[in-house]
């Protein structure tokens, strides 16, 4: 818990900065649209958390969830009795990326870099040549309300995340989340233990694509249909891992610390378009976190290593 500290620091930090330029940002109403703005992001990013911290990489999010919002378009087509089979369709080719990339990287042995950097080209290219570039078809009004409507004063994309954020957590207090973490920090020693390596990863890279299905039924249905909606969402995801202290190494790292990393970054281009800071320096400003956080990691790494040895 003690490393997750700076993060909430530098959350609250900004939060206060926000509400200094805008005090009614903090009136509830204010507060809950700027977390129903970082609902999708937080909820990859705890996906994120546990394939990293296996030692893994998924770069394939951002294409999924741009190929689910496409899909389920084309296949509901405004149409209110199609919406909960294409849900569930949506979650389980979420499923089906996530199992392909954990098997292809664990049992062929491709480092996951370049698996979901494949599968992130197949993804795009495939929207591409189902849509031309301009997505057809449209969401129903009861698919939109789970991304912009609401139960009473709170948005269902809140609710939505408060259950995410409850499972992720129970996810990692669980004998998985140990076993996961044990397989990011030293996978040799950890099969020698008894961890099947290979089937948590699987399980880490499906949660991932579960948490990009997710993602993308918010997204679709605050944002609406467009073949550019999760366009960066999966840099976005491991700057916001990165932020919370999460090592790229795997086995270091709080899922609660990385949702918190989520929500600072959506903070940060918050504070940033309220001084009319241009949105086109995102990808910088991210680019700057990553390296910073992975060499801050890199000096206190080694040195905690050292003292424990001691």
């Amino acid at each position: 818990m003690r490393r997750a500290l700076p993060i909430f620091v530098v959350l609250a930090g900004l939060l206060v900065a926000i509400a200094v330029v805008n005090p009614y940002f903090l009136e509830p109403p204010a507060f809950l649209a700027f977390v129903k703005r970082a609902a999708p992001l937080v909820i990859l990013a705890a996906g994120q958390y546990f394939v990293i911290v296996s030692g893994e990489f998924d770069l394939s999010v951002g294409s999924l969830v741009t190929a689910e919002v496409v899909i389920a378009a084309r296949l509901i087509d405004g149409s209110a009795e199609a919406t909960w089979p294409v849900l569930a369709l949506m979650i389980a080719f979420g499923l089906i990326v996530g199992l392909v990339n954990g098997a292809v990287t664990t049992l062929l042995r491709v480092p996951s870099f370049i698996t979901t950097l494949g599968m992130l080209l197949i993804l795009s290219g495939a929207v591409f040549l189902w849509t031309g570039g301009s997505p057809r078809g449209a969401l129903s009004e009861q698919f939109r309300q789970l991304g912009r409507g609401s139960l009473g004063p709170v948005p269902w994309s809140v609710l939505i995340l408060v259950v995410v954020a409850a499972a992720a957590v129970w996810a990692t207090r669980a004998r998985f989340g140990h076993t996961l973490v044990a397989a990011g920090d030293n996978d040799r020693a950890a099969a020698l233990s008894g961890v099947r390596v290979a089937r948590v990863r699987t399980v880490a890279f499906m949660i991932s694509g579960l948490s990009a299905a997710v993602a993308a039924i918010l997204l679709g249905g605050f944002a609406g249909v467009s073949a550019q909606v999760g366009k960066g969402l999966e840099f976005q995801a491991i700057t916001a891992v990165v932020l919370g202290g999460v090592a790229l190494g795997g086995g270091r790292g709080s899922v609660t610390a990385a949702m918190a990393g989520a929500f600072t970054l959506e903070a940060l281009f918050t504070l940033l378009n309220l001084y009319g800071i241009s949105g086109a320096l995102e990808p910088a400003v991210q680019g700057v976190i990553i390296i910073a956080a992975v060499a801050l990691g890199a000096v206190r790494f080694p040195r905690a290593r050292a003292a424990a040895a001691s």
